[in-house]
């Protein structure tokens, strides 16, 4: 187990790396406010973008941000408000801030926040209901998609809210209902523990009443992610196969490059779990040059996981085939699903990065597994990750 120094140290480490890359780089906003949307139980803030003439039951597409993100900043980068002006969609971007959490990440770990009618998914759920209502959007075509902790926090909006998203795109995120505390997450960002396939689905449907069917999945990994591991991407896979009851096999491979791709069909031959892994990319949203601008956690690896994930939903054209030019790979080379933790032990050390999921509720009524509490806390509010 961390010691209370150790653990002291490398929350104080962080957070003078998440400094260099903290909202401040005045990235050009086409981004409404968006008011007056509910009760709001999480606190969030909410921005949108329509389209110029956008139509009635026109898609709607939920983007979440990653830690250290801002709403504008994120979708200057990634080019969703550049691909919704040309496939014609609606944007919506909660946005997290720092009375909520002092890294701006959504708090994808705290059960209050990820529980159906409460907390932070409740907050998401009634932004959604006030644009649909506001400007006529199609129901049917709700969409969720993204990075990191914002791709956490897209996990546990699917998980909750199944019959409201059509589908959902998942970035160097985390699978839903593992971790409910700070050292949990710590440890399920690192790729400790096991789990079984079943009861990762039981997760997801226990998590609402639907009974399905389920919305589609695509999931993007780096597979040198050093802050969250590439496993997670296995387990969130492992997750909607086992809530769908699909076999652990998936049904095509494709490869380009160092773009590899797996899909999992439905008995009707629907593509309904996608998993994209981009080999030696870090952690971040994998970028092309033709969409969306490279910065901080937001990479250009000839590959807009953007347009990627719009395809796969079926509201955009790709710019070429998914896969240009690809070579189905024998099944049996495909490495097996690696499920990941519910039980959690402190594991080999690794770099701390911008994904580290700080919440100042929980941090004050976490159990004392470091030392004395309040020790902990007056270290935590002297390294500035505490208020």
């Amino acid at each position: 187990m961390r010691t209370m120094s150790d653990t002291i140290a490398r929350l104080a480490a962080l957070r003078r790396q998440h400094g260099a890359h903290l909202p401040g780089e005045h990235a050009p906003d086409r981004l409404s406010t968006l008011t007056g949307f509910g009760s709001n139980p999480g606190g969030l803030t909410s921005r949108f973008y329509l389209p110029p003439n956008l139509p009635q039951g026109a898609p709607l597409v939920v983007v979440l941000h990653g830690c250290s993100q801002t709403a504008a900043a994120y979708d200057h980068r990634s080019g969703w408000s550049q691909l919704a002006d040309e496939a014609g969609f609606a944007l919506l971007y909660p946005e997290q801030h720092g009375g909520n959490n002092p890294n701006l990440c959504f708090n994808w770990f705290v059960p209050h926040d990820t529980r159906r009618d409460a907390g932070e998914v409740l907050s998401v759920r009634q932004m959604i209901e006030t644009m649909v209502e506001a400007h006529g959007l199609d129901r049917s075509r709700i969409f969720i998609t993204g990075l990191s902790a914002g791709g956490a926090m897209a996990a546990a909006m699917l998980a909750t809210y199944p019959e409201v998203f059509a589908g959902g795109g998942i970035i160097a995120g985390l699978p839903f209902g593992l971790a409910t505390t700070v050292p949990e997450a710590f440890d399920l960002m690192r790729g400790a523990g096991s789990v079984s396939d079943e009861a990762l689905g039981s997760l997801v449907r226990e998590a609402s009443a639907h009974p399905g069917p389920w919305p589609k999945i695509a999931i993007w990994h780096g597979s040198a992610d050093m802050t969250v591991v590439p496993s997670n991407a296995e387990t969130i896979a492992a997750q909607w196969r086992s809530a769908q009851d699909l076999d652990e096999l998936p049904t095509q491979s494709d490869q380009s490059g160092g773009h590899s791709r797996r899909i999992w069909a439905n008995t009707q031959g629907e593509a309904v779990i996608e998993l994209n892994t981009i080999a030696a990319m870090g952690h971040g949203t994998p970028l092309s040059a033709d969409l969306g601008v490279a910065g901080p956690y937001m990479l250009d690896v000839g590959i807009s996981s953007t347009r990627e994930i719009a395809r796969f939903w079926g509201i955009a054209s790709a710019q070429e085939p998914a896969v240009a030019g690809s070579v189905p790979l024998p099944v049996q080379e495909q490495p097996t699903a690696v499920s990941v933790p519910a039980v959690r032990t402190f594991g080999t050390d690794r770099p701390l990065n911008e994904a580290y999921p700080l919440d100042p509720r929980t941090t004050q009524s976490m159990p004392d597994v470091f030392g004395v509490q309040k020790t902990i806390e007056t270290a935590l509010r002297a390294a500035g990750l505490m208020r």
